[in-house]
């Protein structure tokens, strides 16, 4: 049932919906996809273990979605350089199709019906915003930011639900992450929405190039709370 009204008290409802700002958070038990494992061709180096304040990004990420989510896991096609991050790490089926298969990969093997799927290089992750984007998923299968005509997967809500429809275009020769959401359901988000958390939309900020890296540096040492640098301890 999804998140409503409440009953009066401020924390939550008689349905387990936790309200945080101006959305209600579901109490969905929810599986947390880290994507790593890519090329970095325009990088030049593995972008995952690049560290900010001493930590690698993955693991600010991991750190970050163990907060959230109930089980965590690497999708990557080497499980090795992986090993060590205190998180199972799961293969690639389909080789060769990029996030796609990775996203395939996560949500086959997730023990929870509903998924989020971050990129292994984004440092400006908000708790409160993950929580968010699963209550947003709420009847439907996908829940993404749009703005304009462009839309972010990787940083979304999808449920079990699109395995088949991500196999159906994989077969078809399809790489583009979108490219089964003309089969499923969508809920897109809008900037206004994400506002109240991050209206600079820092959270889909990520590493491509070493111009990425050196803004991403001179934004992570100039921010106001240091506190925010420090690991948290995971939620069991």
């Amino acid at each position: 049932m999804a998140c409503g009204e409440g009953n009066g008290d401020p924390q939550q409802d008689s349905r387990g919906c936790v309200k945080t700002r101006s959305v209600q958070v579901t109490s969905e038990r929810l599986t947390g996809i880290v994507l790593a494992g890519g090329s970095s061709r325009r990088m030049g180096r593995d972008k995952a273990f690049l560290e900010l304040g001493g930590r690698p990004l993955i693991e600010i990420v991991i750190d970050r979605m163990t907060q959230v989510c109930a089980e965590v896991f690497v999708v990557a096609g080497d499980p090795r350089p992986y090993s060590r991050l205190g998180v199972p790490v799961v293969l690639d089926r389909f080789r060769g199709v990029g996030v796609l298969g990775g996203l395939h990969a996560g949500l086959e093997v997730a023990s929870n019906e509903l998924a989020l799927a971050v990129g292994c290089d984004m440092p400006f992750l908000s708790v409160d915003l993950v929580r968010a984007f699963a209550t947003w998923a709420g009847g439907s299968d996908v829940a993404v930011l749009r703005q304009g005509e462009h839309i972010e997967p990787l940083h979304g809500a999808y449920r079990r639900t699109c395995v088949e429809a991500i196999e159906a275009v994989i077969a078809e020769g399809q790489r583009r992450i979108v490219s089964f959401f003309p089969r499923v359901s969508v809920r897109y988000v809008t900037p206004a929405e994400v506002a109240p958390f991050d209206a600079q939309l820092r959270f889909i900020r990520n590493v491509n190039t070493p111009g990425d890296w050196d803004a991403v540096q001179a934004e992570w040492a100039a921010r106001a709370d240091p506190s925010l640098n420090r690991p948290t301890n995971a939620l069991s």
